[in-house]
C-alpha cells in the first residue's frame, strides 16, 4: 500500500490510501484487507462489536473508516458511513467498491438499512463485499442489498400539482 501523494502526512495513513494497478480479484482482495485493517480503529466500548470499511473510488483512492460508539447510542456513527463521508469531504461522489469488516466467524457482516440508503446516494450500481473475519467475501451491488430504492432522482420526478392544503 502507498500512501497518497495528496497528504504525506502519517496521521492520515490510516485515512487515504492508493494502490497501484492491480488485477481485479487482486483489488477486492486488497479492499477487503484494508477493510479488516480499518476495522482494528474502531471505537465500540459498549457493543464490542467492531466494524471496518473500506471505500474506493473510480480513480482507485480508498478511504478506511471504522465505527465510532457513543455513550447516548443513537449518535454512534457505522464505518460504511464514515469511508463515504471521509471521500465526501475530500471531494468524491462515484465509488467502485465498498469492503466491510467485523469479527463475525460463521455469517457474512451486511450493512445496516441507514448504511444501505446512504450508499444508495452515490449511485446502485456500485460493489459491496460482505465479509468474515477469515477473509472470505459474498459480492453484491448497493442495488442488491436495497431494492427499489428511493434516490436522490427521485426528488426530481413529476409529484401532484394539487396538493390539498390542509397537508
Amino acid at each position: 500500500l502507498h500512501q497518497s501523494e495528496a497528504d504525506p502526512s502519517p496521521k492520515r495513513a490510516n485515512q487515504l490510501r492508493t494502490t497501484p494497478a492491480r488485477s481485479p480479484i487482486s483489488e477486492v482482495k486488497d479492499l477487503i484487507h484494508q477493510s479488516h485493517e480499518a476495522k482494528k480503529f474502531s471505537y465500540s466500548p459498549y457493543s464490542k462489536f467492531r466494524v471496518g470499511a473500506a471505500l474506493r473510488t473510480l480513480d482507485d483512492r480508498v478511504f478506511l473508516g471504522c465505527n465510532v460508539e457513543n455513550a447516548c447510542y443513537n449518535l454512534g456513527v457505522c464505518a460504511e458511513r464514515n469511508a463515504i463521508a471521509k471521500a465526501v469531504s475530500d471531494g468524491f461522489r462515484q465509488f467502485k467498491a465498498i469492503a466491510i469488516a467485523s469479527d463475525l466467524n460463521d455469517q457474512f457482516i451486511s450493512p445496516c438499512g441507514g448504511c444501505r440508503q446512504f450508499m444508495r446516494e452515490f449511485g446502485c450500481d456500485w460493489e459491496v463485499y460482505l465479509t468474515k473475519s477469515d477473509f472470505s467475501y459474498k459480492k453484491m451491488t448497493v442495488a442488491e442489498l436495497l431494492p427499489d430504492s428511493f434516490g436522490p432522482e427521485d426528488l426530481s420526478k413529476k409529484k401532484m400539482s394539487n396538493i390539498p392544503s390542509n397537508l
